[in-house]
């Protein structure tokens, strides 16, 4: 998952030699593995919820278009999907989850930059996300820090709705896996600008009293929430890159007043982070729920996708696994108990193939045993799993499924939350 970094900029010549050795980076082109992207957002709402219904907008972090989807990134994607499909039914909700907004991080243009300058002659449909992934890792570990002039052209691109061709690739071969997971499609390869530019961002923190500019004396843009006990934090370095937290901002300062709960879903070691970035939603009015979720340890150990090693942990993998003798139904809610229920929201339980094993076989006996006849509302059976907030709670929701005392698991619950 995603961290926020800045840069520590370069010499304005040493920028300047950089900037004119290098072409301008192109907007898509014909056979280069793009595909034109079009300014329209698609409908993130599933169904147009009745007037006085609740507004919800859930606002995961996103994965990095750079690498394999790591059990890690799988938690956290089915842990987003079975809230926004679960709060649908009882709320007005929205998920965020857009790659153009982030973009313009120094991670992701910078190994762009890498690929044009290491691998000019690449062809990323030619490769799969492994093949892709090991470049990214080769990016990490060269620890090369261009001049913030290198990245420009890439981000001046963005905002004009190009994506990389090597991300693009990454991105066809997720929403592949996403539908074999029934995973909702946020729009993965739309171009979703947010829905601030920077300086309208800086200027609306400045109305908030939570930005401390420094620009004008070659410093950095500083979130500014001292009064709150908090120290300062970089959004944007002196030489104009912006961090992670710089890019939500952009977003979510223009989306959270439409709604009357924000809920934020990130890995737990970001948490620092969106402390903060609660703190400046919450001054535009609605509640503000967090929800960290923790990574997945592989044989004990917590790895970031950055160093590799998910060779043989990863999504491609496990669905060959499952696939195989296992009903797509079954893998689909297997997946989700094992991920959520099993797994829950800490970090404690190494990933086990054969608890997952037992997850496909309990899920199978779930569908198996669902019934219509003497349930409730399905709006009823998926309130008492809200706590005092807005939204459902997964891992109340799915664990509810494996209770010792759990009731006839209802067919509109498995199919209009689970599959």
């Amino acid at each position: 998952m995603r961290g926020g970094t800045t840069g520590h900029g370069a010499a304005p010549a040493a920028e300047a030699a950089t900037d004119a050795a290098r072409p301008t980076v192109p907007g898509p082109r014909a056979g280069d593995g793009t595909r034109p992207r079009t300014a329209d957002t698609p409908a993130l709402r599933p169904t147009a919820a009745p007037p006085g219904r609740p507004r919800v907008l859930l606002a995961p972090v996103t994965v990095t278009p750079s690498k394999p989807l790591t059990p890690s990134h799988l938690k956290g994607l089915l842990w987003t999907d079975v809230m926004y499909r679960a709060t649908a039914h009882v709320a007005d909700v929205t998920l965020r989850y857009s790659h153009t907004t982030y973009h313009p991080t120094e991670q992701t243009l910078g190994f762009w930059e890498f690929l044009d300058r290491h691998h000019p002659d690449l062809d990323p449909s030619t490769l799969d996300e492994l093949e892709l992934g090991a470049l990214y890792v080769a990016f990490r570990s060269a620890g090369e820090r261009v001049p913030a002039a290198a990245l420009r052209p890439y981000a001046d691109a963005v905002e004009h709705g190009w994506t990389h061709p090597a991300a693009a690739r990454v991105l066809d071969i997720w929403t592949a896996q996403y539908a074999e997971l029934g995973l909702h499609d946020p729009g993965l390869r739309a171009h979703q600008p947010p829905g601030l530019s920077t300086e309208a961002m800086i200027d609306r923190l400045g109305t908030l009293g939570m930005c401390l500019d420094q620009r004008p004396l070659g410093g950095p843009v500083l979130l500014d929430l001292t009064r709150h006990g908090v120290p300062l934090r970089t959004l944007i370095a002196p030489d104009g890159r912006p961090n992670y937290l710089a890019c939500a901002l952009r977003e979510l300062l223009a989306l959270a007043p439409e709604h009357d709960e924000v809920v934020l879903l990130y890995d737990s070691q970001l948490d620092p982070d969106y402390q903060r970035l609660a703190r400046v939603v919450a001054a535009l009015g609605p509640a503000v729920s967090r929800v960290p979720i923790g990574r997945v340890p592989i044989d004990g150990a917590i790895r970031s996708a950055r160093e590799g090693g998910w060779r043989d942990h990863h999504a491609g993998t496990l669905l060959a696994a499952t696939r195989s003798g296992h009903d797509p139904r079954a893998v689909r809610l297997g997946l989700r108990l094992y991920f959520i229920a099993v797994l829950g929201p800490g970090q404690a339980e190494s990933f086990r193939p054969d608890l997952l094993h037992q997850c496909l076989g309990r899920a199978a006996r779930l569908l198996a045993a669902a019934r219509d006849d003497g349930q409730p509302p399905l709006a009823e059976q998926l309130t008492r799993h809200r706590r005092t907030r807005l939204h459902i709670d997964p891992y109340r929701l799915t664990t509810s499924l494996l209770g010792r005392h759990r009731r006839t698991p209802a067919t509109d619950l498995l199919t209009g939350v689970f599959l």
